[in-house]
């Protein structure tokens, strides 16, 4: 995967810095919210993904690092009120931000990184773009509000927790394709084949992500090791376990779930079932079918360099292991 590297390797300066830019513009505590956020690193997959899609379908201009950014910049905002409501107390083995600068100011912060997504991308003039970043923000929330619903009455439903996945990982993904498509001016039938594969790419990663957490250690991925499930979150490879037990240890686990925080006691005995059958492994498997869907969606576009990385991006979260 030489050319995902080296592509990354190049343009991912210019977005931190373009990131940065804009954060130490703005004021007073949402400065410090998000310069805190940015600066706890990330794989700037979006906007990545926004260059790579726009590149691929023909865009040759250099104005697109604010488009691009502003996808990162709706993702952290997502990240700063995900912490809230989950408890979070670490962020890519840092200080959760409202642990940091306390609980209403990093809400409000988030809110305003929202509102600079949004102003970022009204900068082309281009209503299409604006339309993708509402209807990704609309479709994000959604997705965090069933997942909110979900872990309060939680069950063994696998349709359930994929419309949950698709919602609040998969559908921002998705955007970031399709602004990358609609930046170049591509037909509806480009943008669409991109959006296909952005969609399909975010379920694979949310589906490799829920693997993780139940395999890759602290210092790997920067979350406690089963963090999903000490949070009494249902992610597919705790589906899989239930599929494979007896009613009654169904029943008392999802009683435990049910009540939130699962003690370390407890959870101890589940992680490694998991991990013994082989649960995170097959969690993978599902995720390499998503990932065959996504290059599929590729098939129309012309031979480029950025089509390349994007069929690699695909393969390497297979691999990735944080």
């Amino acid at each position: 995967m030489l050319e995902l590297k080296d592509y990354f390797k190049r343009e991912l300066p210019a977005v931190n810095d373009f990131l940065m830019q804009e954060g130490r513009e703005l004021n007073g505590i949402v400065r410090d919210v998000c310069l805190h956020i940015m600066a706890s690193g990330g794989k700037r997959i979006r906007p990545m993904l926004t260059i790579l899609t726009a590149r691929a379908l023909g865009y040759d201009r250099d104005d697109h690092l604010p488009m691009a950014c502003a996808l990162e910049l709706l993702h952290s905002a997502t990240l700063l009120h995900d912490d809230y409501l989950d408890g979070a107390d670490t962020r890519r083995g840092s200080r959760a931000a409202h642990l940091q600068f306390g609980t209403t100011e990093t809400v409000l912060a988030g809110d305003a990184l929202l509102a600079l997504a949004n102003e970022m991308a009204s900068r082309y003039g281009n209503a299409r773009l604006s339309r993708l970043l509402a209807i990704g923000i609309m479709q994000t929330a959604e997705g965090e509000i069933r997942e909110i619903e979900f872990s309060r009455d939680p069950a063994l439903d696998r349709d359930t927790y994929m419309e949950i996945i698709i919602g609040k990982t998969a559908r921002l993904i998705e955007t970031a394709c399709r602004c990358g498509a609609a930046l170049a001016g591509a037909t509806q039938e480009q943008e669409d084949a991109a959006g296909e594969y952005g969609l399909n790419l975010g379920i694979a990663f949310q589906l490799v992500d829920d693997a993780l957490d139940y395999v890759s250690p602290t210092s790997e991925t920067g979350k406690p090791e089963g963090g999903d499930l000490r949070e009494g979150k249902v992610t597919l490879p705790l589906i899989l376990l239930m599929e494979d037990s007896d009613e009654a240890e169904r029943k008392t686990l999802l009683a435990r779930l049910k009540a939130g925080d699962i003690p370390d006691e407890e959870a101890a005995p589940v992680l490694e079932r998991i991990r013994a059958g082989g649960y995170a492994e097959k969690t993978r498997d599902e995720a390499a079918k998503y990932v065959e869907k996504a290059k599929a969606a590729l098939a129309g576009m012309a031979d480029s360099a950025e089509l390349t990385v994007l069929r690699q991006a695909a393969d390497y979260v297979l691999t990735r292991n944080k």
